[in-house]
């Protein structure tokens, strides 16, 4: 990692809420925000960060989300997400969160990552997976 990696580091994405970021259960007069679609745009925003930050043959996994979904965004609704590093303790990163569409705040919590070596984790996820055909 780069020692440009330092907490109060930001960055601010803004996106559409589009047909496949949507719920389909409620009808489509109810087509809000899926939850599991805001945790990938927070997962995607992070390591989009991170990629700024960390050296070649680097990249990160997520390793935890708490998140307050607050506020449903409608279809179309432009979403604006803030991700913020909070702390940095080696290859551990947590991310301070907050989103908000044109109307409210929709959501605010906390990720966390872990920057990896891409080479020793796809080794280490080949040995795994030569254990699991052996079971």
């Amino acid at each position: 990692m780069k020692d440009s990696l330092q907490p109060g580091v930001a960055s601010t994405v803004t996106f559409e809420v589009d047909r496949e970021r949507t719920i389909d259960f409620m009808g489509e007069s109810a087509r809000v925000y899926a939850t599991p679609m805001l945790v990938r745009d927070i997962e995607v925003a992070c390591r989009n960060l991170l990629l700024d930050h960390v050296d070649a043959g680097e990249d990160s996994v997520g390793t935890r989300v708490e998140i307050d979904h607050i506020g449903a965004t409608l279809l179309g609704m432009k979403v604006t997400l803030t991700v913020r590093v909070a702390s940095v303790a080696g290859r551990s990163v947590v991310f301070d969160i907050e989103g908000s569409d044109a109307v409210e705040p929709i959501v605010r919590g906390r990720h966390s990552r872990f920057v990896v070596d891409v080479q020793k984790t796809a080794q280490r996820l080949a040995a795994k997976a030569q254990k699991a055909a052996s079971t």
